[in-house]
């Protein structure tokens, strides 16, 4: 019977169609005699094929047949009904005969175009005569067949002469083909005869170690094709062995062995045939088979048909995602093409997403290593959206269950990071990709968990990149892209899997923790946390601890700040698993000294935190954490040193405050005692060792007026407290009799008498300040420093036992001080008086300030705050006494800063200031100058008048500075005799008389004391006084009515003028102009001697800005010319109490400009707060911008806006505020410069302030619209705002009458251009204008002609010509860095811009630069060559990031570019010339900027070069050698400077400088060098 088996493309033969016909028939004929086992072996076999096809519909009719749409099916029954007509129970013959049709078929029509089929014909003889020929063939070639038994085929030795021998005999006589393959198909019909053909075949009856017979015989080009058909069509009858066996040996498993029979092949003689044969196969092949057959694919075909293998592969990978392995090692194996290579790419994306867990390391591995710069950004990206990490559990759900750390990673998960992390270790060109992806990344829900991962693998791995995804992680942190939910997601319940990584986490939380940026170090803080939590082990918990510890002793101060903070979170909340590691935490102590005050506090409540935990722990070692930290208490408490004994007070109080509270229940100690009577025992021994330490006990006081009011201790602690403070009657008062002292007082020839009595003849007491003071018993005069803190510890205890009140104390409101009679400060007295009556008039009046201030302090409480025990009437009467306490206060401070102009004299410290890590409150006016030199040595000046003494810093350090010292930088001549004991030890008050006696022969009498100027003397020393907490700022609103001559609230402005002022200085240390003098610490303010949050603070100054508006309003009235009472002051001293002093005068003009000023820069500092744009405090903000609307129709305001702002929203009372300082500034023209441009900086400020409000809106919601915010409201305010400026700028200010003062208002004018620039619709065109046009009509020097210029700007006068050459030196450089960091000038396909509008403005800032510096011909002063000099350079330096653009455009822009090269040309020349000129001069103010500016102009000289080279056009440059030539031109003798040996010199005379020469288009130099 013959047979054909065709290809899937050509149609079924018209032979087979026949032959399946007859079988049919003879099936179903039972007279067969082949009919019995025909149909048990049909039967066997259909029922294998319906198990693992499930045929729905199988139908067999006289055709053949048919399994609609399932081609494998149809290959596998046919291959069923080839094997039955081989068995030898089956005839042929006969049958074919007896029941086919009488008649030939029919030829079949040739197919048209079609290959040929494989075919095999028809042979009618017995299979033994063809298995015979097979033997005759096979051993005339020198191959035996059979050997023995079992035995494998024996091939000749040399097998090459085999195969040719075949390839001849097949050759010469082609009927022996069809013979060769009939008798092999029957041979191998017999599982035993084909697993001998796929075994090893032996060589001359050797050992099996060659190929296999079948192999051989396929590289044979003859029959190479069909005999994989033939083996292919075996493979079916072998899937069962396959499949029950699935880890058998190659030996044993004939379908592997068949497929490892077409590895390596030679060639291929008909590829294409061979890969759909394969593939067909492949599709119905068991799982096991599968995996084989796709993994030896690369060896089995080679470099031919990967385009079909592609596709039925992917085919596959859509019915079957198990054995995505095998395909993506064929993908890595195959040698594809670009093309293929990317279609293979894709089908492993699609497969991200559905691919299971175990498989997902390799898809990952191939798609990473198989990126290439093309297709990297497409695989990330992919990556990134698809992939389904770690991170589903909700770290929420796990904190709740407890199940940190228990849940044991996935192994899967571990598998697919380490593949991440080696294929990024792999591929550079990866790492880069992922970073760039994530950065263009600006929102947080773009952020996913697996860029968490991507960053710390890239982290990992090391290299440059490290440093970079330090910078990226840090500033996602900081943009809060990055949040503690993902980090979560990644760290909580995937304990194993950070394990391995545990490290890196670490090392990157200690690289936030070192950040500047307080959002880093708060992430850091979280970092730290989770870890610790995460990882219950001791190994990993002491890594975290050791890390903390080290970052404690780095000494610097926002680092500790945020270790300590760290720490105090781990040790609040898992103090008891601590107690094993207290070893580890006790190094912190060994950092004390470097500690301010809130880290102090924070250390000990550590400490107590495990000191009570230990305690409460039987199973720990009792209380030995306790003991420890009581013994290290108490000799800090005995140190001499007043540093030690800080640290001891604050560790001392923090014990108490734990043993102390109401709510403690655990004993801290081991001893009998109860808690209350261990923390009585500790407070008794505090005081007790400080008694002899005045700013220690000052210190002990106000650590413990802290602790009362942020604590409750027992009611034992606050009545023993009571009764200690109490003692102050006894010590600082005395009885009076009807108002009046017993008798006449007077000491060192000092009277004494009664000042500012407010309760007349009723008050019983007065404060004994001169008579102490005059004491000559030195404890006496210690005792005052005590009193102001000792007053306000009495206060706090007395509100805490009487419910608020301090109607126990109120007398002390009113009693009246005992201070020197006012006759000793009149002209002739005060001239007569001593050094040491001198010495004690100003220590009286200082002592009598700070009592006032703690007065004021004590007593705000009781109106403040809304005590049900304290009447209305007692509120009225305290607030008319406040107010007058408040007119003593500013008298007291006027007349001590006049005697300390004239009587230097370094006043006794009433608050400790030893804060020598952090900055203090009370030294806001020296913390920035002390922030920026404090690494720089002291220069020694000699300073000859006061105001040079007023700015300089003598309390940077911690000793305090001696008088002597004092007195020298005051210029006064000390002997050498009283410097060398002032060397020696501190001089006491009557040393110190004696030595200041001779100090000023020519001290004058005491001029008139104008109670609106600064205290500038006074503000020296501002840090020794006892602080205005922020309550008393309530007087603000607060207006005296009674006992004055009228009503006039303008009347009061001196006394709001000064609370002003403080509230002033407050602002600055909470939002300072430079911020980072207080890193770390703008989040606090210290509110007296407790600390305030900022949210705190903004509460308490909220009823604030009605006043605020106020007392504007009543400054700017009189600024107007409005007059308010000229006897409201002097009535208000006497119904004050006070004396009558004729000297102090106010001048209500000076008070309202000052009133005016303070008022703007209070509420441009309110708005600049940044925790003001939080939604919790938006009421606040309301507040302040309620308080300032304007009054006027806002519809003129508003024209031209669109869309407009909706009425009542926060951008609508923007708009109000800004429309009233707007008229504000239109009403201010008539008033000096400085109060006029103070309004334009608060305008800029409320700017500025809507942009904060708008950034901070999108962090939090990610809209601006529950705000009011519209896109065309910005640039809006910005026109008006540089309207405003530009008008500021052309007011005629009087320049040439008031030179001095626009000398010293320089910086007010810069302020005012930066505005006017920044905010100009172009600021480019407007810097060429002025820069190009205006500035040039400028003289050199004054002419009678000046106020005649023809520019209309009156401020530009040759008195402020050098802060205009500045302020448009540094915009321009401003325009050049925003165009080359804005993406302007990046490649042409990200280009943001028209490349010629970039050219124009490049070529616009290139014409301002070369104006500029041209102009130091004209301007010959050194300050202007300095900065030209020093701009230029930058400028130069900045135009070379500039090239790559150029050069890229050089083509459309050549004339531009070069023109634009040949301007800057020019001003690269002058600056050569300048920088001569300075080294020969010995100028150092220009010879400093001189290296910087070289190497940019030497660095553009070769890249002009390389420009002109790269494009083509390197004949038109050259480089040639400047000569030597002044500024205009001449050239000067190199002999002019005589100091040959000087090596500046001689570069400037004999170094010649190289020049570039670009000339013109027709390349002719002219004049063009030099």
């Amino acid at each position: 019977m013959g047979y054909t088996i065709v290809s899937p493309p050509a149609p079924v033969p018209f032979a087979m169609r026949q032959s399946r016909k007859q079988l049919t028939s003879c099936f179903f004929s039972p007279s067969h005699p082949g009919y019995g086992p025909i149909l048990r072996h049909f039967s066997g076999c259909f029922a294998f094929f319906l198990a693992r096809f499930s045929i729905g519909a199988l139908y067999i009719n006289t055709r053949g047949l048919h399994t609609p749409n399932f081609k494998p099916f149809s290959l596998l029954f046919s291959s069923l009904l080839f094997s039955i007509a081989a068995k030898p129970w089956f005839s042929s013959t006969a049958p074919l005969q007896t029941l086919g049709s009488a008649q030939p078929p029919p030829s079949p029509p040739a197919a048209p175009q079609s290959p040929p089929p494989i075919s095999i014909p028809r042979i009618r003889d017995d299979p033994d005569d063809h298995i015979a020929t097979v033997i005759s063939l096979l051993a005339e070639a020198g191959c035996t067949l059979h050997v023995a038994a079992d035995a494998p085929p024996s091939l000749p030795a040399d097998l090459h002469k085999f195969r040719r021998t075949l390839e001849s005999r097949l050759s010469s006589d082609p009927s022996l083909l069809p013979q060769l393959l009939s008798g092999l198909s029957s041979y191998i019909n017999a599982p035993q005869n084909l697993r001998l053909l796929l075994v090893p075949a032996s060589r001359d009856g050797s050992l099996p170690k060659t190929d296999s017979l079948a192999r051989t015989l396929l590289l044979v080009p003859q029959i190479q094709l069909q005999l994989q058909h033939l083996l292919l069509e075996k493979l079916p009858e072998y899937f069962d062995s396959t499949v029950g066996d699935s880890v058998s040996s190659l030996k044993d498993d004939v379908g592997r062995m068949i497929i490892n029979q077409f590895r390596w092949l030679d060639f291929l003689v008909d590829s294409e045939n061979f890969v759909e044969k394969l593939m067909e196969v492949l599709s119905i092949s068991p799982l096991s088979l599968k995996k084989e057959i796709i993994g030896s694919l690369p060896e089995i075909i080679g470099n031919q048909s990967h385009g079909s293998v592609i596709t039925a592969l992917e085919r596959l990978l859509q019915e079957d995602s198990e054995v995505i392995v095998p395909v993506l090692d064929s993908f890595s194996n195959l040698n594809l093409d670009e093309q293929l290579q990317e279609q293979a790419i894709t089908i492993a994306l699609s497969c991200i997403r559905t691919v299971d867990g175990e498989y997902m390391p390799h898809l990952l591995r191939f798609l990473l290593l198989s990126a290439t710069p093309a297709n990297v950004c497409r695989i990330i990206l992919q990556i990134r959206e698809q992939l389904k990490f770690v991170g589903v559990t909700d770290p929420l759900a796990i904190r709740n269950k407890k199940l940190k750390g228990k849940l044991v990673a996935n192994s899967t998960e571990a598998s697919t990071l380490e593949a991440l992390r080696l294929s990024l270790q792999f591929k550079n060109i990866l790492c880069e990709a992922i970073l760039k992806e994530l950065k263009s990344l600006d929102q947080p829900q773009d952020h996913k968990v697996i860029d968490v991962w991507l960053i710390m693998l890239i982290y990992i791995n090391g290299g440059s990149l490290q440093k970079g995804v330090e910078k990226i992680l840090k500033k996602k942190v900081i943009e809060g892209c990055l949040n503690e939910s993902l980090f979560d997601q990644c760290i909580h319940g995937h304990r194993e899997l950070v394990k391995d990584h545990f490290s890196s986490f670490l090392s990157v939380s200690e690289y936030l923790m070192a950040c500047r940026e307080q959002e880093a170090r708060d992430f850091s803080i979280y970092l730290y946390t989770a870890l610790f939590e995460e990882f219950s082990d001791t190994f990993y918990r002491q890594e975290v601890l050791g890390s903390l510890v080290t970052h404690i002793g780095s000494g610097i101060t926002y680092e500790v700040s945020s270790a300590l903070e760290a720490m105090f979170r781990l040790t609040s909340k898992y103090s008891e698993e601590l107690i094993p590691m207290s070893s580890h935490i006790n190094g912190i102590l060994d950092y004390l000294e470097g500690f301010h005050d809130e880290n102090l506090h924070k250390v000990y409540e550590i400490f107590c935190y495990l000191a009570v935990s230990a305690r409460s722990k039987p199973d720990f070692l009792g209380s030995s954490i306790a003991n420890e930290l009581l013994m290290i208490v108490r000799k800090q408490l005995g140190n001499p040193d007043i540093k030690y004994r800080k640290m001891g007070i604050v560790g001392t109080l923090k014990i108490i405050s734990t043993l102390g509270d109401v709510n403690a229940t655990v004993n801290f100690s081991s001893s009998q005692k109860t808690n209350c009577e261990e923390a009585l025992e500790l407070l008794k021994l505090a005081i007790e060792l400080n008694k002899s330490a005045t700013l220690s006990l000052i210190l002990l006081y106000d650590e413990l007026n802290s602790l009362f009011e942020c604590r409750i201790l027992q009611p034992a602690i606050i009545e023993w407290m009571g009764k200690h403070v109490g003692e102050l009657e006894s010590l600082f008062l005395s009885d009076l009799e009807g108002g009046q002292l017993p008798q006449k007082y007077v000491s060192n020839d000092i009277e004494g008498v009664l000042w500012m009595n407010l309760d007349g003849n009723l008050s019983p007491i007065c404060l004994n300040i001169l008579p102490l003071i005059s004491s000559m018993a030195l404890q006496s005069a210690d005792s005052l420093q005590i009193l102001p803190s000792q007053f306000l510890l009495l206060s706090v205890v007395e509100r805490l036992t009487n419910q608020g009140s301090l109607g126990g104390i109120d007398a002390l409101l009113g009693c009246p001080l005992h201070l020197p009679s006012p006759r000793h400060l009149a002209a002739g007295e005060w001239k007569r008086m001593s050094g040491q009556q001198k010495q004690i008039l100003c220590l009286s009046l200082y002592y009598a300030v700070n009592w006032i201030r703690e007065l004021l302090n004590a007593f705000s409480t009781q109106v403040i705050d809304k005590f049900d025990c304290i009447t209305q009437a007692t509120r009225d009467e305290t607030n008319r006494k406040l107010l007058k306490r408040l007119r003593n206060l500013v008298l007291l401070e006027s007349l001590l800063n006049a005697c300390l102009k004239y009587h230097q004299l370094t006043l006794p410290e009433l608050r400790c200031n030893l804060d020598h890590s952090g900055t203090s409150f009370s030294k806001i006016n020296h913390s920035k100058q002390r922030e920026t030199k404090n690494d720089q040595p002291l220069k020694k000046r000699k300073h000859k008048d006061l105001t040079a003494s007023e700015k300089s810093d003598p309390y940077g350090n911690l000793r305090q500075p001696t008088i002597v010292e004092t007195l020298k930088k005051a210029g006064a001549d000390i002997s050498q005799e009283v410097e060398n004991r002032s060397s020696s030890g501190s001089p006491t008050i009557q040393k110190v008389s004696q030595c200041v006696e001779h100090q000023e022969a020519n001290s004058n009498e005491l001029d008139l004391v104008d109670i609106a100027t600064t205290s500038g003397v006074l503000d020296a020393q501002r840090c020794k006084f006892r602080p205005l907490l922020v309550d008393s700022l309530f007087m603000l609103s607060l207006s005296e009515s009674q006992d004055n001559c009228c009503s006039d609230p303008a009347a009061e402005l001196p006394l709001h003028l000064y609370l002003l002022r403080d509230l002033h200085k407050k602002l600055d240390y909470l939002n300072p102009p430079n911020r980072q003098f207080l890193m770390g610490y703008t989040t606090k303010i210290q509110h007296g001697h407790n600390k305030l949050k900022t949210s705190e603070f903004l509460t308490k100054i909220r009823p604030l800005s009605k006043s605020l508006r106020k007392h504007l309003d009543s400054a700017f009235s009189i600024l107007k010319g409005s007059e308010p009472c000229q006897e409201h002051w002097k009535s208000g001293l006497v119904s004050a109490g006070s004396p009558d002093i004729p000297f102090v005068v106010v001048s209500m003009a000076s008070v309202a400009s000052s009133v005016f000023r303070e008022v703007l820069c209070c509420y441009r500092k309110m708005l600049s707060i940044p925790d003001l744009f939080l939604q919790t405090s938006l009421p606040t903000l309301r507040d302040m911008l309620d308080a300032f609307q304007s009054d006027k129709d806002s519809s003129q305001f508003f024209s031209g806006l669109q869309p407009l702002p909706n009425p009542g929203s926060i951008v609508y009372l923007y708009c109000r505020v800004y429309s009233f300082h707007e008229d504000l500034l239109d009403m201010a023209y008539s008033l000096p410069f400085s109060l006029a441009s103070e309004v334009l900086v608060t305008l800029q400020s409320i700017l500025n302030s809507i942009a904060m409000l708008f950034d901070k809106s999108m962090e939090e919601t990610g809209s601006s619209t529950h705000v009011g915010f519209t896109q065309s409201l910005l640039p809006f305010l910005r026109s008006k705002l540089a309207s405003s400026a530009r008008k500021l700028l052309m007011y005629d200010w009087n320049c040439a009458d008031n030179e001095n003062e626009l000398k010293i208002k320089g910086d007010v004018l810069q302020k005012i251009l930066h505005i006017y620039l920044r905010n100009s619709e172009s600021t480019p065109d407007l810097l060429d204008e002025l820069a190009c046009s205006i500035l040039p009509q400028v003289p050199s020097c004054r002419t009678n002609n000046t106020q005649e210029a023809a520019h209309s700007f009156p401020t530009l006068c040759p008195t402020m010509f050098l802060t205009w050459y500045r302020v448009l030196h540094e915009e321009n450089l401003d325009v050049l860095n925003k165009l080359v960091k804005g993406g302007s000038l990046k490649s042409r396909s990200n280009i943001q811009r028209k490349p010629a509008e970039v050219m124009i403005k490049l070529r616009q800032s290139v014409n301002v630069v070369v104006s500029l510096i041209s102009m130091c011909k004209i301007h010959d002063k050194v300050a202007v060559h300095a900065i030209a000099v020093k701009y230029g350079g930058r400028f130069v330096d900045t135009f070379l990031k500039v090239f790559d653009f150029l050069e890229a455009h050089f083509k459309e822009h050549n004339d531009i570019i070069i023109q634009m090269v040949k301007e800057l040309q020019k001003a690269t020349r002058i600056i050569q010339t300048l920088c001569s000129e300075a080294k020969g001069s010995k100028r150092t103010m220009i010879t400093s900027k001189i290296p910087a500016t070289k190497r940019s102009m030497e660095r553009f000289v070769f890249q002009v070069k390389a420009l002109l080279h790269n494009t083509s056009n390197g004949s038109t440059f050259w480089m040639g050698n400047l000569k030597h030539k002044d500024l205009y031109g001449q050239v000067v003798s190199s002999q002019v400077y005589d100091n040959g040996d000087d090596d500046m010199d001689r570069e400037a005379e004999n170094n010649s400088e190289p020049d570039t020469v670009i000339p013109d288009d027709d390349h002719e130099q002219g004049d063009n060098d030099k």
